[in-house]
């Protein structure tokens, strides 16, 4: 290991050194949140800074296995983001259910490590060891609160379709491996380089590559909870303590998405006319039946685990308009990532928030006449569900307006999946607006008091909120900092877009 391996592995260092100085703590004063929490959350900005110094140049590390870039930067920062807001929200919810705040703290923080690792990885075995970091926390997480039978049941099969699609996933890897002869996706003699010479011989895709291509979709398909591999979505989210599925609902997405970019992408570009069709499908499919689904459910956390799903379906329309040739799909499905986890770590904090007094639940009904009991919280819960519909000016029309575009100009059957975009997102509005209709127009159940939320509770709901209405005013800063990173995915070969 080499200085400059050690120079591009500092924020992962950082975060893992985070994560150690909580337990620390921790031990030092045991029950006692306020000093994990403020570790934490120096640890965090420390990383952040960190990540920033490194991200000035782009550098590989340990036999170009591991790739600093503008895409790493972008996603690392991302990553950052989602785990701070998610401690911000977390003690008001966890501290009144005697579960222990410094423990989340700490496995949250050991699952962006995960995730940074798969936003810079450029090997399989790299992809595969960043992406099962990311998601054994998370079944941890689902589970936290041990006695609750939801909770429970979450997790477990969280569990186990993870632990199946992990498996096949990593099945897929073994084929591309094999057939190619390296682990390497970039470089000369990379994955990406020895596609790209079949591609330019006319070579038939052998039957090997056929069979780890459809593995590897598969499995990334459970990641991203696309359908028809989305069974445990609703369960976990509704299970999970509230936190937690805010944390699941964006954090685990994006890293899967990373691991797309990383290997589809930049590994399998060259095969793109290949896997478009398939992705084309499960675009079409998965924001469909999400949002269908949605319409059905009266407990509002399983509904925006449907709305979910059919966000997935959103961001994998900007993918299709990338491999049908437009390089903008690329840059709206980055903006995406980071207005979704945003806007929707904004509502669940909301629900977090109504749930402070234990024994509250995330049915509608607890949202009854919330505009006379929490004004404040009901104007939030509104601008981040508006967003979430794709209302001008938040950020949420600006990252359905980019995917958009973008499939339109890529022309032949990915324009249909903006048309159906458009009539998801509208179907999408009723049930986002049945609960503000609920918020506003219906008496509550009962006359339960107002609730006094925690400074840190208020803070993350303010960055949430700043971030969600800025990056709808003014999107340009970071459409410009996500056509960098794309453009380093572009300038690393093998890459089908132009």
């Amino acid at each position: 290991m080499t200085s400059a391996d050690l120079v591009a592995i500092a924020p992962l260092i950082a975060a893992v050194l985070t994560a150690s100085a909580v337990l620390v703590v921790d031990l030092i004063r045991p029950g006692r949140s306020a000093p994990a929490v403020a570790t934490a959350l120096v640890g965090l900005a420390l990383t952040a800074l960190v990540t920033l110094a490194v991200g000035g140049s782009s550098v590989t590390a340990f036999g170009s296995s591991y790739t600093v870039d503008p895409l790493t930067t972008f996603l690392d920062i991302l990553f950052i983001a989602v785990i701070v807001m998610t401690i911000l929200f977390a003690p008001d919810y966890l501290l009144p259910r005697n579960l222990p705040v410094a423990e989340f703290a700490t496995v949250l923080i050991f699952a962006m490590t995960g995730a940074m690792l798969l936003a810079g990885a450029t090997d399989l075995l790299l992809l595969f060891l960043g992406l099962e970091l990311m998601v054994l926390p998370g079944y941890l997480l689902a589970g936290f609160h041990k006695t609750d039978g939801y909770s429970t049941e979450g997790a477990i099969k969280n569990f186990l379709l993870g632990s199946f699609s992990s498996a096949i996933f990593l099945f897929g890897l073994a084929f591309v491996w094999g057939l190619t002869g390296t682990t390497h996706i970039t470089g000369p003699g990379g994955i990406a380089a020895g596609l790209a010479a079949i591609v330019a011989g006319q070579a038939p895709l052998s039957a090997g590559l056929a069979m780890g291509l459809a593995f590897m979709t598969t499995g990334v398909a459970f990641k991203i909870a696309a359908v028809p591999f989305h069974y445990w979505t609703p369960d976990a989210y509704q299970g999970s303590p509230t936190p937690v599925t805010g944390y699941l609902s964006v954090g685990p997405k994006i890293g899967a998405f990373a691991l797309i970019l990383r290997l589809f992408v930049e590994g399998l570009g060259p095969l793109a006319e290949f896997w478009l069709p398939i992705v084309i499908v499960l675009a079409a499919i998965t924001m469909t039946l999400g949002n269908l689904v949605a319409l059905t459910q009266d407990n509002v956390k399983r509904m925006l685990g449907y709305s979910s799903i059919a966000h997935t379906g959103y961001m994998l329309v900007g993918l299709a308009a990338f491999a049908a040739g437009q390089v903008q799909g690329l840059t709206g499905l980055l903006f995406y990532t980071a207005a979704y986890a945003f806007m929707n770590l904004g509502a669940f904090a909301v629900i977090a928030a109504l749930q402070k007094r234990a024994g509250v639940t995330s049915q509608l009904d607890t949202f009854a006449g919330l505009a006379r009991r929490e004004p404040l919280l009901t104007a939030l819960m509104t601008l981040f569900l508006l967003s979430l519909i794709g209302i001008p000016p938040t950020a949420g029309f600006f990252a359905k307006y980019e995917v958009i575009v973008a499939a339109v100009q890529a022309g032949g059957a990915v324009t249909w999946l903006a048309v159906l975009l458009v009539l998801n997102a509208a179907a999408a509005a009723f049930y986002y607006l049945r609960i503000v209709v609920y918020m506003f127009m219906r008496e509550p159940a009962t006359d339960a008091p107002a609730q006094r939320h925690g400074a840190l509770m208020w803070g993350g709901l303010a960055a949430a909120t700043a971030l969600t209405i800025l990056l709808g005013l003014f999107p340009t800063r970071l459409l410009e900092i996500v056509a960098q990173a794309a453009q380093a995915l572009l300038g690393s070969g093998g890459v089908a877009g132009t």
